[in-house]
């Protein structure tokens, strides 16, 4: 009988050159990693859990907690390198090319690491990630209404911030659980190192990403928004798919930030099909 997939049968630890780094792993073939967001609480498992035990079935899933979140080290704002972290990550465990998806922050992250490292990456797939330059459409000056309670997030994340947390990230909070309100709420709790690490850095943004360096972009790429996204608005996708050559959009009505929560039979299906046939 086969093992249940939760958090401890799944949880994993590696330590690389600069950082301890823990994730979620199950499933054999092709690589798919997972970079989260940056939400107070966040992790790998707290992400993706849902879809690490669908696409499992079929790929080598690994969950991971970049340094600064979840279960990995602690960094300062200026330690924190997640391009790195990830590169190393992949040489620690002897990976030697990864589809990645990345989610929000994590979906910078992917894109960076396609500038800097493309012969590490077979795919590229983003939810709700950002994009360097202004915005024609979309928030205008400072934080969107999700950023001002991922902020919050990270001042008071007692469980009744998370809920607020949660139903900005999502358009039918329903989608997601009180288990999903309590995890996330105990995992920021639980490390007050990473919420005084980002709550000290929190004003001087995500690494800066080249626009002409992402329209040579030449990986696959396979882009998901939300429409009712609060936290980056889908006009940041518009223009991704825009700049990559090789790229498509998937924009769902009636969705949030969280799309591979509130929509996760399709996006698990989209994302085996679109890494599957090629």
């Amino acid at each position: 009988m086969p093992q249940e997939l939760t958090f401890e049968t799944t949880s994993r630890t590696v330590q690389t050159n600069d950082w301890k780094i823990h994730f979620n792993e199950a499933g054999e073939g092709h690589p798919l990693l997972m970079l989260h967001g940056s939400g107070p609480g966040a992790t790998g498992w707290s992400n993706f859990g849902p879809n690490l035990k669908a696409l499992s079935t079929r790929y080598r899933v690994i969950a991971a907690d970049m340094p600064g979140w979840g279960e990995s080290a602690a960094v300062t704002y200026d330690e924190r390198d997640h391009v790195e972290a990830t590169l190393q990550l992949l040489d620690a465990l002897e990976i030697e090319k990864a589809a990645f998806v990345g989610n929000s922050m994590g979906g910078m992250t992917a894109l960076r690491f396609a500038t800097e490292h493309p012969e590490r990456m077979s795919h590229l797939i983003t939810m709700g990630s950002g994009s360097p330059g202004p915005l024609l459409f979309g928030a205008g000056d400072g934080p969107t209404e999700g950023l001002k309670i991922l902020r919050k997030g990270y001042q008071d994340p007692s469980p009744e911030t998370m809920r607020q947390l949660v139903d900005v990230m999502t358009f039918d909070s329903r989608s997601a659980s009180e288990e999903l309100i309590r995890q996330r709420s105990d995992a920021a709790r639980a490390r007050p190192d990473h919420l005084a690490n980002f709550i000290a850095g929190m004003d001087r943004g995500l690494p800066f990403m080249d626009l002409a360096k992402i329209a040579r972009i030449q990986l696959p790429t396979l882009l998901f928004h939300g429409r009712d996204d609060r936290v980056v608005h889908y006009e940041h996708s518009l223009k991704l798919v825009s700049l990559i050559p090789h790229s498509r959009l998937v924009l769902m009505n009636r969705c949030g930030h969280w799309l591979q929560l509130e929509h996760a039979e399709e996006f698990n299906r989209l994302v085996d099909d679109f890494v599957s046939a090629r």
